[in-house]
């Protein structure tokens, strides 16, 4: 029996600092196209959880070691990301310490809610916009939004 052609797996951290009095998170500065400021993460790799995934990932750019709080959502619209359709885990996760950009990050940065860089890659911004409802409700978001719609 072949296996089914699906699109790749992407586990992305929305890494909280402990250590700010207001849980600023870390962004990475994308080495590799498509440019721009973007979560920490990438692919599953065969043989991982998601859970694993993420943490791994969140190491490898940021050198943080990171403790999944929560699973935010799945994000899997055919459009989001531009070297082809990918399904992205994105979870929130706590850290301390100094972030630093390596592996495929140019540079890692701290940023507030308020005063986030651009360009963002991907569709973190709406990612992103999901966080702030949840950091200011404490209610995930639920699925069935816009981009659930089969005609989106």
């Amino acid at each position: 029996m072949s296996r089914p052609v699906t699109p790749p797996i992407a586990a992305d951290t929305i890494i909280e600092l402990e250590d700010g009095s207001d849980r600023p998170i870390v962004l990475i500065e994308r080495r590799n196209p498509p440019h721009g400021w973007a979560l920490p993460g990438g692919f599953m790799d065969e043989g991982e959880t998601i859970e694993q995934a993420a943490v791994r990932e969140a190491f490898e750019e940021t050198g943080l070691e990171v403790e999944l709080e929560t699973l935010l959502g799945i994000y899997s619209r055919p459009d989001r990301d531009p070297r082809g359709q990918t399904v992205s885990v994105v979870f929130v996760a706590r850290a301390t310490g100094t972030p630093r950009g390596q592996d495929d990050a140019l540079r890692a940065r701290i940023f507030r809610l308020g005063e986030l860089p651009s360009p963002l890659a991907f569709d973190h911004d709406a990612i992103l916009a999901d966080y702030a409802r949840y950091r200011a409700s404490g209610e995930l978001p639920q699925p069935g939004g816009p981009t659930a719609r089969r005609d989106a």
